[in-house]
């Protein structure tokens, strides 16, 4: 009769790393005399002192999601390898680790999430926040027509400085900020207008209406994107900003940091 190890040891055999996410203590160093295997963890802080650490800035609720982000920070890391195949191992249901997954790493899959969070001066949850109702907003639009929509994030006093507005600003007194559900109906409606919404480091939306003057030689944006996209790539370059786009021409989300693309996300598929 098969016993459990007959059915499920494919899934431990002949693997490069084992990632674990968020493990407790006890739990990384029964790891510790495995030789033949690298052992990588992945958390928001290392607090375990591990050799091997990738970072995550959020937790991921979505394990998908969670393990995507490790794995392409892995990548980007040098921590592992196109091809290689890893164990990751993290939580579900509890606290504890209780679920396992293989999967192989592709440098070809990388989506540019690992760059747009990591080291950037926004905070992450703000990130975040900003390019799922961009998503959003793609997926729905503007009373059912598709609309188009620019985000800047972070380094907001330069940004202003780079900028001029081209009407009033709704949010020059206010201490809103984006996330919250009663705020981003606000900026659904104001999508439908010409300018840019600026963003604080920690969210604050300082502005609405911006027209954005930085000079665009030298940005290399993908051909057949328009204005919102080169200056959202332009304020980038020259700020330590992130832009977040949303095409009214072909509803993509794109994602632009230190002058480049660096995300491209279709809000239907997500």
């Amino acid at each position: 009769m098969a016993g459990l190890d007959d059915v499920f040891g494919d899934i431990f055999s002949n693997v490069d790393a084992v990632m674990l996410f968020g493990p407790s203590g006890s739990y990384y160093e029964r790891f510790a005399t495995i030789d033949d295997v690298d052992v990588i963890v992945v958390g928001t802080e290392n607090d375990l002192g591990a050799d091997v650490f990738v970072e995550l800035p959020l937790e991921f609720d979505e394990v998908g999601e969670r393990i995507s982000f490790g794995v392409e920070g892995g990548l980007e890391q040098g921590v592992i390898e196109g091809g290689d195949e890893l164990v990751c191992a993290t939580s579900v249901f509890d606290d504890e680790i209780d679920t396992v997954s293989r999967v192989r790493a592709s440098a070809d899959d990388r989506t540019g999430i690992y760059d747009l969070f990591a080291k950037s001066r926004a905070e992450p949850e703000v990130i975040k926040a900003v390019v799922e109702l961009a998503i959003e907003l793609g997926k729905k639009g503007q009373k059912g027509k598709p609309v188009g929509a620019l985000f800047i994030v972070g380094d907001a006093g330069k940004v202003m400085n780079k900028s001029r507005p081209l009407s009033y600003n709704p949010f020059e007194k206010s201490h809103v900020h984006v996330g919250d559900p009663i705020v981003n109906v606000m900026l659904k409606e104001f999508s439908r207008l010409d300018g840019a919404f600026v963003i604080s480091d920690a969210g604050k939306l300082v502005s609405a209406y911006r027209y954005l003057e930085p000079s665009a030689e030298g940005v290399d944006i993908p051909k057949g994107l328009g204005a919102r996209h080169m200056a959202g790539g332009a304020i980038t370059r020259d700020t330590n900003s992130i832009a977040v786009v949303l095409s009214e021409s072909d509803g993509l989300v794109r994602a632009f940091k230190a002058g480049e693309l660096i995300l491209e996300v279709d809000p239907e598929a997500y």
